[in-house]
């Protein structure tokens, strides 16, 4: 890809982040730490990734959260992201360029990632703005009903318990973060929901494993005529 402007394309996505509020902090610095490797690699059409590195420069520790970000960063037309399954051969990315001289974004064809042809341009006013439409229209800030949760969680492999526990929550602090901030999509706080539930097991299990360690550690052999 040729005449990217480093300064316009950064001032650019920035702006369109700002207005972008289905982005968290995670989504933000794994585009950041993209934009760096093309950068790097001169503003090729195309790239291969390495998916450790990626988190690396991010500064994302878990894959599945990674995974789920690059997922929705291609879906919301930030990115387009062409996973391998080949460990040899990393992941392909093309990038939109942001930075054209009239507010516009130029978007590639999904069908022709390998290629330079095939270009859309799309303002970026028009680009948010469907976003938004397409947010309000879905109706994400809510489900319909509990059977809606429980059936996203089904999906999503996760017991029916998890999903009651998630709707009964924010059904009561009226659909907001923190009580405070208006969800925005429901289904990407519940995915919030899961990770946080892994991490809490995860923690959970590793303090069990060292409590069993410490036991084992623990002499039979103790002199109980010894003073304390």
């Amino acid at each position: 890809m040729k005449d990217i402007n480093y300064i316009k394309h950064l001032n650019a996505v920035f702006l369109q982040f700002s207005k972008d509020g289905r982005l968290n902090p995670t989504h933000i610095s794994l585009y950041v730490a993209l934009f760096q490797l093309w950068n790097n690699y001169h503003f090729p059409t195309n790239f291969h990734i390495n998916r450790e590195e990626v988190m690396q420069f991010s500064k994302i520790g878990s894959k599945t959260t990674y995974h789920r970000c690059i997922k929705e960063l291609h879906h919301w037309k930030y990115l387009l992201y062409e996973p391998s399954h080949n460990p040899f051969h990393g992941s392909k990315i093309k990038m939109f360029n942001f930075g054209t001289s009239d507010g516009q974004v130029l978007y590639p064809s999904h069908t022709n990632i390998g290629t330079s042809n095939g270009q859309a341009v799309v303002p970026i006013n028009k680009h948010i703005q469907t976003g938004i439409n397409n947010t309000n229209g879905n109706k994400l800030d809510r489900p319909k009903n509990e059977n809606e949760v429980i059936i996203f969680f089904q999906k999503e492999n996760w017991p029916e318990l998890e999903a009651k526990k998630f709707y009964n929550h924010y059904q009561g602090i009226g659909w907001k973060v923190g009580g405070k901030t208006k969800i925005i999509d429901w289904q990407a706080t519940a995915r919030n929901w899961m990770l946080k539930a892994d991490e809490l097991k995860t923690e959970k299990t590793l303090v069990a494993v060292s409590q069993n360690t410490d036991n084992l550690k623990t002499s039979s052999n103790k002199n109980y005529s010894e003073p304390l």
